[in-house]
Order: structure tokens, then C-alpha cells, then sequence
């Protein structure tokens, strides 16, 4: 697969009584792809997999096959408890028709060097599919560094891609000092992409994108391309809801954009609960700046696809 371009970090929606909505998922995917993203994210942090059981994992990415119709590559998100865990829901992956992995470190668990080694590499090994390692260390205390991520890809050749969520630019130089051009690198930091790209990143697995698909599209093109001012001009307008991406709330914070959008809903699974409070006044106030100056993008619109 070609690991490149815009990757939602798709957000798995639910209905009133919390079940997966594989109807609007359907829908949601067609419409991110029909805006330019290249491929599909399921199951990450932003998909609520912490909250997923197993049949409901493997329901997701069959739909998402589906609705990509083969058109674009479906990766699955790869993280459980447990290493053994982790390396069956891998094996249902490949199954199911993914196209790659995004590896994960274990939830809850964080550790040395050697254990999490040993985790991300049962994993990678447990299927022929590319995988992209995913390096969050804010978010799962686990921090790959970029020699220990040498490491891994001098050891699995199906390891195509990473996606550094570090929040520091300076880790895709690096990277790519150990490396060169072996990884694909991805940003997986919203409010980061135009400086990751200036790094030398060519992916971005993002997470507003799930409200904005041709904002989000357009912003990565100028960013590539080096058209600097106009990249900067669309960058002022967005940053403030991309930076609802880094924070605690970020997955309430992104579905309830998507419900202000109407392409989606603000419904989360426990122990998250939707937004309230000063959460909610603050996205309220936010959104209200960023509705009232969105620049104008050619798109396809949602109710070409969504039911109203």
C-alpha cells in the first residue's frame, strides 16, 4: 500500500444506545474518501477502541472494506491489554482484507525498551501486512525513540511507516537522519502538520479531518507543494480547532465539532461523557470564530451522502 496523504483517524460513531452505527460509518468513510483522503484509520485513540470489544473491532474493519469498495487502503488500529490479544485482533485484520497495520503499544501497560520491543514486534510479525508503528508518548507513556525505531525496521521489512505523535518536530529529522527515506514518516499531531511536512513527513493521520475533509486535504497539499502563504492563510483559519486535537477531551472535543458540522455525533462510550461546563462553552466559543470565517474549498458536500 501506499503510505502517503491525508488518513482520518476515523471516528467510530454510535447510535442512541451506544452500539457501533456501521450504517453512518459507511456513509462518513465514503465522504472522507470523496474529499481526497488516501486511506482510512480505524479503531485508534480517536475510533474509542479502548472501549471496543473484539466482534465489534472486527465489524468495524469489515465495514470499512466495504465502504472503501477497494478504492483506498483500510488499516487497522492494533492495541489490547495483552501482546496475544493484540496479535489475534492483527490476524482478524489481515482476515478481514486490511491493507496495513498501525501498531500500538499495549493499553495500560508501559515499560522498558525490551518489553515494549517485544510487544510491537509480535505484532508486526503476526501478519505479511505493512504496519506504521505508532509513537505516542503523551498519550500511552511509552516513548519509541528514533534508534529504537531503527531498530525495529532493520528487524521487520514489512515495517513501512511511523506515526510520531510526540509533539516534537524534531524527532521526524531525526528519524530520517537514521533512517533516510526507509520509514514513510506520518504527523499524528494535528496542530503540527504544516511543520511536519517542512521535516520531511509525507502522512498525516488526523483527527479533525473528521468534520473537515477538504479543509484538511487542501492544507496538506499546500503544505507539500511549499506554497507557503497560501498554506499559512488556510493554517490561522484552522489551527484553533486543530488544536482540539492535543488535549485530554480530544476525542468528545472532535465528535462534537462533527456534530456541529452535521457530519456526525457527539456521542461517546463511558467513562467518557460528552462535553459540559466550561469544556463545552470553550469548544462552543471556538467553533462559533472558526464557523463564521471558513474559507471557501471545493468539496463534496456531506448531504451527498449522509441522510438527512
Amino acid at each position: 500500500m501506499n503510505w502517503f496523504g491525508v488518513m482520518p483517524a476515523i471516528t467510530t460513531p454510535f447510535d442512541e444506545n451506544l452500539q457501533v452505527d456501521h450504517a453512518f460509518l459507511t456513509q462518513h468513510a465514503a465522504w472522507l474518501l470523496a474529499n481526497g483522503c488516501t486511506g482510512l484509520v480505524l479503531l485508534g485513540s480517536l475510533g474509542e477502541g479502548a472501549t471496543l470489544e473484539s466482534d465489534e473491532k472486527v465489524a468495524i474493519l469489515k465495514t470499512g472494506i466495504l465502504a472503501a469498495a477497494g478504492k483506498a487502503p483500510i488499516v487497522a488500529a492494533i492495541s489490547a491489554l495483552s501482546t496475544k490479544a493484540a496479535v489475534e485482533l492483527a490476524k482478524h485484520a489481515e482476515s478481514a482484507g486490511c491493507s496495513g497495520l498501525m501498531v500500538l503499544p499495549p493499553y495500560v501497560y508501559a515499560s522498558d525498551w525490551r518489553e515494549m520491543r517485544a510487544h510491537v514486534s509480535a505484532v508486526i510479525a503476526a501478519t505479511s501486512l505493512p504496519c506504521m508503528l505508532y509513537n505516542n508518548p503523551i498519550a500511552y507513556k511509552t516513548d519509541f525513540l528514533p534508534e529504537q525505531i531503527a531498530e525495529l525496521a532493520h528487524e521487520h521489512p514489512n515495517l513501512a511507516a511511523v506515526k510520531e505523535s510526540s509533539a516534537d518536530i524534531r524527532r521526524i529529522a531525526a528519524i530520517r537522519s537514521i533512517l533516510g527515506d526507509r520509514l514513510k514518516i506520518f504527523v499524528g499531531v494535528d496542530d503540527a502538520i504544516v511543520e511536519g511536512i517542512a521535516a520531511g513527513a509525507t502522512g498525516w493521520v488526523a483527527g479533525l479531518v473528521n468534520a473537515y475533509p477538504a479543509e484538511s486535504v487542501a492544507l496538506f497539499n499546500l503544505a507539500l507543494e511549499s506554497r507557503h502563504e497560501e498554506a499559512f492563510a488556510l493554517y490561522r483559519w484552522f489551527l484553533p480547532l486543530l488544536r482540539m486535537d492535543t488535549v485530554l477531551k480530544f476525542v468528545q472535543l472532535i465528535k462534537w465539532v462533527q456534530e456541529q458540522a452535521r457530519v456526525g455525533s457527539a456521542r461517546v462510550r463511558p467513562p467518557r461523557l460528552e462535553l459540559a461546563g466550561p469544556d463545552l462553552a470553550e469548544a462552543q466559543a471556538t467553533f462559533a470564530i472558526a464557523l463564521a470565517s471558513r474559507p471557501t474549498i471545493s468539496e463534496r458536500r456531506f448531504s451527498e451522502f449522509y441522510e438527512t
